[in-house]
């Protein structure tokens, strides 16, 4: 069996896609520090006043020409509560 996952050198820059929870949607740029690629981040932000910890996971990783992209899911169990604007009754 081979190692698929895409090698990278330090100092490179990777894009990361956010799948669910609070950063649906959203999308980062990172750094490697070691050649490699975080297989999970925790990410921080403030809710109605209070901070909050939610960890997404590495779902995939793939190259675009020469641009690593990674996907990270939302990992609910590991992550603070959270409760979406939409489901609070508020809109």
């Amino acid at each position: 069996m081979t190692d698929n996952t895409p090698t990278i050198t330090p100092g490179d820059e990777y894009i990361v896609f956010y799948q669910g929870g609070p950063y649906d949607g959203r999308d980062d740029t990172r750094i490697s520090t070691d050649g490699s690629f975080d297989s999970e981040l925790t990410v921080l932000a403030a809710v109605d006043g209070h901070e909050q910890q939610w960890v997404y996971k590495t779902v995939s990783n793939k190259l675009v020409g020469e641009q690593l992209q990674v996907t990270y899911a939302w990992d609910a169990p590991d992550s603070d509560s959270y409760e979406a604007v939409e489901e609070r009754g508020e809109l």
